[in-house]
């Protein structure tokens, strides 16, 4: 199996619901949430994508650099890439349902581990698509994270000890989620935290805890202050609030407030490995890709997921090597081009 086969099986598959266009843009699918698409006009999904292609890169060739490492690691796990699987959930909403929850969910942790990286997990108004989560991770020996939507607080920590009997490595909160209608209709609605209930939840766990959706540095420095271990820069995929600025927009200058104090890791419009070097370059320690995964999954299960990975991490090794950089911590701003 390869690229093409996959994107070609996925099409069929994802047919009615994801078009598997040329340029994953969000043009074709804007407003279609549920579905694939960016909430309402879709300009947050575009702005993911228009927001690194805003960035242009230094190309340099005089150097030593010619078998670049994307070896890295996080919270001491050894990975193979910076890569990694973004939380996702709803195949029967969202995808089609040709693939049932736990079966996707199962690719994606499988798929990722293949591929010498490590794949995050969702929740969602059904309780089979946390349970779903939970299961693939502890079919890989703990090898997955798990995320959890912004809930009452005793239903988050119930999950969170879930999460900690299934030997998952580290625990998150999306609380990019908060205002979810689809949570909302199913009767489990979901909200922002309060620094004081935030702390509450770090507090309830030995696990790294990672909090996913800041977009803001006021808001990175207070989870940094509530002791959150890692934060994920994203604006959840441009399918909550309509008319926020791309993930790579705001990822310097949040940089520049929290690198030393907290892991970033960044999503949004990731596409290529050159993507990834971007979001790298403008200081974030890993990257989460989510719908490049879905065609994966749908064209070719968990060797899908592991096809996708493996050609991203491919570009991105390409890419080091014409910028100059051995390691994934030569990956500075240094690489950025800033123009004249």
């Amino acid at each position: 199996m390869d690229f093409a086969t996959v994107k070609s099986q996925a099409k069929d598959q994802l047919k009615g619901f994801c078009r598997v266009c040329p340029i994953c843009d969000g043009r074709v699918c804007s407003g279609e949430v549920p579905g694939m698409g960016g909430v309402g006009t879709g300009m947050s999904f575009r702005n993911n994508l228009t927001a690194l292609a805003a960035y242009s890169l230094n190309m340099r060739t005089l150097h030593g650099c010619k078998e670049p490492s994307t070896e890295t690691e996080l919270f001491g796990i050894k990975l193979s890439t910076p890569i990694m699987a973004a939380p996702m959930t709803g195949t029967p909403y969202n995808m089609g349902g040709t693939i049932g929850e736990r079966d996707f969910i199962g690719m994606i942790v499988s798929g990722s581990k293949q591929s010498g990286a490590i794949g995050w997990t969702g929740d969602g108004a059904d309780p089979t698509m946390y349970d779903s989560g939970l299961e693939a991770i502890i079919a890989e020996q703990g090898h997955g994270i798990p995320v959890i939507k912004p809930r009452e607080q005793g239903a988050i920590i119930e999950r969170i000890r879930r999460a900690e009997d299934a030997g998952a490595k580290a625990i998150g909160m999306d609380i990019d989620g908060a205002g979810l209608v689809t949570m909302a209709l199913k009767g489990q609605p979901v909200g922002p935290k309060t620094f004081e209930e935030l702390k509450e939840i770090v507090q309830a766990t030995k696990l790294p805890f990672i909090l996913k959706g800041i977009m803001t540095v006021d808001e990175a420095e207070l989870a940094v202050s509530a002791g959150v271990k890692a934060i994920v820069v994203s604006n959840h995929g441009g399918r909550i609030l309509d008319c926020t600025p791309g993930a790579a927009a705001v990822l310097p200058a949040i940089a520049a407030a929290v690198k030393d104090k907290v892991t970033i890791l960044a999503d949004g419009g990731v596409r290529t490995g050159v993507d990834v070097l971007k979001l790298l370059a403008l200081g974030a320690d890993g990257v989460l890709v989510g719908r490049p995964l879905v065609v994966g999954a749908f064209g070719g299960d968990a060797a899908g997921v592991k096809i996708i990975l493996d050609k991203m991490n491919a570009e991105l090794k390409q890419a080091m090597i014409l910028t100059g950089c051995s390691t994934i911590g030569e990956i500075t701003q240094n690489v950025i081009y800033q123009g004249k």
